[in-house]
């Protein structure tokens, strides 16, 4: 779909028409494994590449393909590639960039299992990254190794919130002719658009705003079509993360109404946020919609909006943390976050548990520390739960 369209009309349309046998407007289901070929010429010309076709889920299905079509399309990248879930997806597109011998810099505050995977999973390929505990672009750019071959960050981070210059760690890739990646899946295309600030490649779990409905996992990844094609063929295949069709068809379905849900979300955040920051049981609240977030400036250059996702700590440490999350009876105590119900985790028992507790805290992953993801209920009953649950 020409990319001239605004991005609500690229929500619904892009990568979908109707079918040119049925007439279906909705993108079918191909619930498929396996694809016939008419001739066993025509099944040489596919498996070997010199005719475009379908032959096998794990080398590409129609339903994939659709969603493919549309996130290229609302992230602005000339491909995608969609993965089993937004861990498949990191994974995948950072192998793509990384073997033996390379050298990864990547920003301190990430979500829990992409860290991991950098700091545990790499070393054992023969691989190693630097973290860096700065936003400042050029505390990235001291990091900077001979044998780097990739940028990678989030912006904003999970969980605390943390913002990052996104164009301007792009100029410092460039300038090493080094990709970056960056992890866009807090805020969505609906709010942030890194590929047109010069990011290399956008990863995403689609399980979250994606989809939306807490029903499908998914995960993407947006870039150059010649990196695509070769994460297709060297990366995804032989790992076999591959997302099903099914869940395609429901991540395409949320996409539909992304571009309604994310002001909404936004609507809601900001109220929640600024309630928190003035209650008393509250220390601090990480959201980029307050002004006195130290990220705010920057958020509001290169976000269309301040996003669903914060967090606060609250007083009482550890078991503070833990009171709120059992007082609590609207917000769902649930992992993920992106539905358009409200989501409430206590980081330092959940997705941080893992990070060794001195770097936990050094990233900001206090003991109080409680994540939200605002739903689009009515702000007022947000505001009315998390009071009672405060009130301890």
């Amino acid at each position: 779909m020409k990319n001239h369209y605004q991005f609500a009309t690229q929500a619904i349309h892009a990568g979908e028409a109707p079918c040119p046998v049925t007439g279906a407007l909705d993108t079918p289901i191909y619930q498929s494994t396996t694809f016939v070929s008419p001739t066993s010429d025509e099944m040489a010309a596919v498996y070997g590449e010199e005719k475009f076709g379908y032959m096998y889920t794990r080398y590409g299905n129609p339903t994939l393909r659709a969603l493919e079509e549309k996130l290229a399309a609302l992230e602005g990248g000339e491909a995608a590639l969609v993965a089993s879930s937004g861990m498949a997806a990191i994974s995948t597109a950072i192998l793509g960039y990384v073997q033996q011998g390379g050298h990864v810099v990547a920003a301190r505050s990430l979500y829990g299992a992409a860290y991991n995977f950098l700091n545990k999973k790499l070393p054992g390929m023969g691989a190693s990254t630097t973290f860096v505990d700065s936003t400042r672009p050029e505390d990235f750019e001291k990091a900077i190794r001979g044998n780097t071959r990739l940028i990678y960050f989030e912006t904003p981070s999970n969980p605390v919130l943390q913002i990052l210059d996104i164009a301007g760690l792009a100029r410092v890739g460039r300038s090493h002719n080094i990709p970056t990646m960056i992890d866009n899946t807090f805020a969505s295309p609906a709010l942030q658009q890194p590929l047109a600030l010069g990011v290399t490649v956008a990863v995403h779990s689609a399980t979250k705003y994606l989809c939306g409905h807490g029903d499908a996992m998914g995960g993407a990844i947006v870039g150059p079509k010649d990196y695509i094609q070769e994460l297709s063929h060297e990366v995804l295949r032989d790992f076999g993360g591959v997302m099903s069709p099914f869940n395609a068809w429901l991540i395409l379905r949320g996409i539909h109404t992304l571009h309604l849900r994310m002001p909404a979300h936004c609507a809601n955040a900001q109220k929640v946020a600024e309630f928190l920051a003035r209650h008393s049981q509250v220390r601090r609240v990480n959201y980029p919609g307050l002004p006195e977030h130290p990220g705010h400036d920057i958020a509001k250059k290169q976000m269309k909006g301040f996003g669903a996702m914060m967090s606060f700590e609250v007083t009482g440490g550890y078991d503070g943390g833990k009171k709120v999350m059992d007082r609590v009876k609207l917000f769902a105590r649930a992992a993920s976050l992106g539905d358009t119900r409200s989501l409430i985790v206590h980081s330092a028992s959940t997705s941080h548990r893992a990070v060794p507790r001195e770097q936990r805290l050094a990233i900001g992953v206090t003991d109080g520390l409680v994540r939200l993801s605002v739903g689009v209920e009515a702000a007022e009953d947000l505001l009315s739960d998390l009071e009672q649950a405060l009130d301890f």
